[in-house]
């Protein structure tokens, strides 16, 4: 038993840490590894290690991400990037109209396609505008996590709590998307406060990068029709019974199925990265229940007043553990102590509230953070660990008192 705990907390460190300390091993190589370990020790049996992974949140998830990689490769995003950059408004009003665009794409499509498609655009829109890039880059950013966080799609960690407490499409959007939405003006106000004198370059350091997305154009087929699918796969999650990991693969399937884009263009978006941590994760975390340990730690919590099936308080405990350890690993650590007893919604909220707005706090809180600081560092965009942290933990404190006040009075 020993050696499986120290497997989780090893793995959970670079959960934290962003990697292993010491080694090259990324989040989803430990997991991996974590996960391989763990068999390899005998703390779980290669068939139970097989059955612990939740296929209908990896199935969800899949089809989900050919949906929202549809999307990039008809070219919709750089048609909107173009249409944003065209617009003649001053600075605080671009920044306005990112935001919610980033907040609305993220919640009809999976945050960190979003992100990963329209980061190097934002760079281009605002460099060719002389424009400090950087409070653009992190309202997106901040627009798509929270944004995310008022839909079952926008992000990996609303459909794993959705799967893990059996959640409906509507409930999730009537219990979250209120404080999802007023997030986005608290977005937009704490950044035009913190750069309102920051919004401009000196000339010479205005060189716009070239980025392959700047040459796509807009495939208006391939794009209705990833947009009527997305309209059915909402339709479908909404007024069906269909498991709803056979609808997102069912998407996937027809999308795929294409006589004018490689399936290989869309399936090189997926993010394999993020399917094989959460496989390893549901492993790694299987094999540490088995010891009991997590049974006896959740008595002790709730013999001292904590309470996980209680929202407020699974608000608080999903908000501190996402900033340690990020927000997937956090809901896959908690989902399977909760008991709904007719409060599923509370608790779907709590968790992908709680999750998606404590995020902003540092970059390595999601996956959105660390694709827009390390995508706009390739092009030539510094965004440091204080920089972010100075804006998101704003946010996020804001967000995060908005979202308890909104558990505690209308949940």
């Amino acid at each position: 038993m020993t050696l499986t705990i120290i497997i989780f907390l090893l793995v959970y460190i670079a959960m934290g840490f962003g990697k292993l300390p010491g080694f090259k091993v990324d989040r989803t190589g430990a997991a991996v590894i974590g996960a391989l370990a763990m068999m390899a020790i005998g703390s779980i049996t290669p068939p139970h290690a097989w059955n612990s992974i939740d296929y209908r949140t990896i199935g969800m998830l899949f089809g989900l991400m050919v949906v929202s990689a549809s999307f990039v490769v008809s070219g919709f995003y750089s048609w909107t990037a173009d249409r944003v950059a065209m617009l003649k408004v001053s600075a605080p009003t671009l920044l306005a109209v990112l935001i919610a665009v980033g907040g609305l794409l993220s919640a009809l499509l999976t945050n960190d396609v979003v992100v990963v498609a329209m980061t190097p655009l934002l760079v281009s829109i605002t460099l060719s505008r002389g424009l400090n890039p950087i409070p653009f880059l992190l309202g997106f950013c901040f627009a798509a996590n929270n944004g995310a966080a008022g839909s079952l799609i926008g992000s990996p960690q609303n459909m794993i709590a959705a799967q893990g407490l059996d959640l409906s499409f509507v409930g999730l959007i009537q219990a979250a998307a209120i404080p999802a939405l007023l997030s986005l003006p608290i977005t937009w106000l704490v950044l035009v406060w913190l750069y309102r004198n920051r919004w401009y370059l000196a000339k010479e350091a205005t060189q716009i990068p070239s980025t392959q997305s700047q040459s796509e154009k807009l495939n208006i087929w391939e794009t209705t029709k990833a947009g009527i699918i997305t309209f059915a796969v909402i339709v479908a999650f909404v007024a069906t019974d269909i498991p709803r990991e056979l609808i997102a693969l069912t998407a996937a399937g027809f999308l795929l199925l294409n006589r004018s884009i490689a399936s290989s263009d869309m399936l090189k978006l997926v993010d394999g990265n993020l399917l094989l941590l959460i496989m390893g994760l549901f492993v790694v975390n299987a094999a540490f229940a088995s010891t009991g340990l997590p049974q006896q730690l959740l008595n002790d919590l709730r013999s001292h007043g904590v309470e996980l099936n209680n929202p407020i308080v699974l608000f608080l405990v999903t908000g501190v553990l996402s900033t340690i350890v990020g927000n997937n690993p956090s809901v896959m650590l908690l989902v399977p102590f909760l008991s709904p007893d007719g409060n599923a919604d509370s608790l779907g909220a709590a968790l992908v509230l709680g999750s998606g707005f404590s995020s902003n706090l540092f970059v390595f809180g999601s996956l959105a953070g660390i694709i827009v600081v390390e995508q706009s560092a390739a092009y030539g965009v510094k965004i440091s660990f204080t920089e972010f942290a100075k804006s998101g933990g704003i946010v996020a404190a804001l967000c995060m008192l908005l979202a308890a006040a909104w558990i505690l009075i209308a949940l």
